[in-house]
């Protein structure tokens, strides 16, 4: 059998219920890349096909205690901040293999392209996977490592960056440091980048297409506070943001609630910059409103309140209702898949958009904001509420719904412009991806404290500077030398 990059995944491949029938066949054709087209084949299982939206929201101040809902281990256990008791589809474990079984994918179609002997054929291709290998390694080490800091990040635990196709069964990693897990990918981002050809692409949005790329740059640096940089990529990821941006409060306001997602999720739909498909249960009969750690009528209250901060007016996202007590926006779908055409079992599937043009706007104008420049941040968040509040002409926003500084002054509570505007970007992203997981990067970026309060009353924190603000390490990954989180 061919030892095709089984990487740090391997324990976890053992301790697969299909452990013998993964093993007798030959995983895929990468030990056969004889063309720009194969190596294309392989780098569509380069992106982590495992979701990270129901432990990040369970964990973030999106979710509270409704008193009763579905009960699984990933919303229970991370709701109350603790080590994920299952590896099934959703959970931190396995996302942690996702991502690794991502990575591997990318190193070998790396390799295939530089030793292919007319490597310029292949630089497409070579684009494609050095952003992916970043994007996947990105994600690893912002939910088990800590957040970027200057001043530590040198010392910081970071996670394996592996770089090469693997060719043993069990290889020994280790961690090094945040900050020279960020060098990779800076590395990886600036070298791949360039190489990025849209016309190689059938479907552009299921790849790292160069608006997606530079999207994926524009969080990079957010996280890495190089607020210039975030404004430089952003500026090119998307030029015009009112052509772009999601019509919540014009198509989608014209259809039924069941048929949000269908639109919300499309390739064409110009938001998404990124879609990746994702093993998951997360959006399985609106699942993710369904737990009973989740969004509850208070938290709406908070995240989607009656009136739009600031601005006034009524929101346009789509609600509804899903049993008793759970509240769902309407945007991701389920499709299921049977394990074979005579068998009675199969995987659910969600795609999830994992970079669109709201996030570019959001993270622009957070960077303009430090920068000083709060007129074009203005701008940009005044276009967005053109394409929010019901009733509103895309780009024609009313004037007594329009931001200005002297309102923000007043919201932020200490005459700071902004202070004001940084506390708006972060409420109206909130409202936006509520319940697609991307309020803890938020969290983790900015060190909000995050309370949760049960039925009965007892109140779990999860302080600024608290460890389990990291994901724990697999403790499968013990065996390739990959030391876990302190707790």
């Amino acid at each position: 059998m061919n030892k095709v990059a089984l990487y740090v995944a391997f324990a976890f491949m053992l301790t697969a219920t299909s452990c013998k029938k993964y093993l007798e066949k030959e995983p895929d054709n990468r030990a056969k890349l004889t063309s720009p087209e194969k190596v294309s084949q392989l780098l569509g299982t380069a992106y982590p096909s495992a979701n990270y939206m129901a432990f990040a929201e369970a964990m973030s101040d999106n979710a509270n205690d409704k008193g009763a809902g579905v009960i699984k281990n990933v919303n229970e256990d991370s709701y109350f901040f603790r080590d994920v008791r299952d590896n099934a589809q959703d959970t931190p474990e396995f996302y942690w293999f996702g991502c690794y079984e991502a990575i591997a994918a990318a190193n070998q179609a790396l390799q295939a392209c530089n030793q292919a002997p007319d490597p310029e054929n292949y630089k497409a291709q070579k684009g494609e996977a050095l952003l992916a290998r970043a994007y996947a390694h990105f994600m690893l080490v912002t939910f088990f490592s800590k957040v970027y800091d200057p001043s530590t990040a040198a010392t910081d635990p970071g996670i394996p960056y592996v770089l090469e196709p693997e060719t043993v069964v069990i290889k020994q990693y280790e961690r090094k440091t945040v900050a020279y897990v960020y060098e990779m990918i800076e590395k990886d981002l600036l070298e791949g980048l360039p190489l990025i050809d849209d016309k190689s692409y059938t479907v552009p949005r299921y790849h790292f297409n160069r608006a997606a790329a530079n999207a994926f740059a524009t969080r990079f640096y957010l996280f890495k506070k190089e607020y210039s940089k975030v404004i430089q990529y952003a500026n090119t990821a998307v030029p015009n943001y009112l052509a772009s941006l999601r019509p919540w409060n014009t198509t989608y306001a014209n259809l039924g609630l069941n048929d949000v997602p269908q639109v919300y999720l499309k390739s064409s739909e110009p938001a998404n910059l990124l879609l990746i498909g994702t093993t998951s249960w997360y959006a399985n009969g609106y699942e993710y409103a369904r737990y009973r750690y989740g969004m509850d009528a208070s938290v709406q209250a908070q995240v989607l309140p009656t009136s739009v901060p600031v601005s006034g007016g009524t929101w346009g996202f789509r609600t509804g209702t899903v049993g008793t007590g759970n509240i769902a926006v309407t945007k991701l779908s389920q499709h299921f898949a049977y394990e074979s055409p005579t068998s009675n079992f199969g995987r659910g599937y969600v795609m999830i958009p994992a970079f669109t043009v709201e996030e570019v706007l959001f993270n622009k104008a957070e960077a303009s904001a430090y920068t000083g420049q709060f007129t074009p941040a203005i701008a940009d968040l005044n276009m967005y509420l053109s394409t929010r509040l019901v009733s509103v002409t895309p780009g024609a926003l009313p004037a007594n719904r329009t931001l200005t500084e002297d309102k923000l002054a007043t919201y932020s509570g200490t005459n700071s412009i902004r202070d004001g505007l940084l506390k708006l970007v972060l409420n109206y992203k909130r409202a936006e991806f509520v319940q697609e997981g991307m309020r803890w990067f938020d969290i983790l970026r900015h060190n909000i404290p995050v309370v949760h309060t049960t039925k009965t009353g007892e109140t779990h924190t999860l302080a600024a500077n608290d460890p389990r603000r990291l994901l724990q390490i697999p403790q499968s990954a013990l065996l390739s030398g990959v030391a876990q989180n302190p707790r």
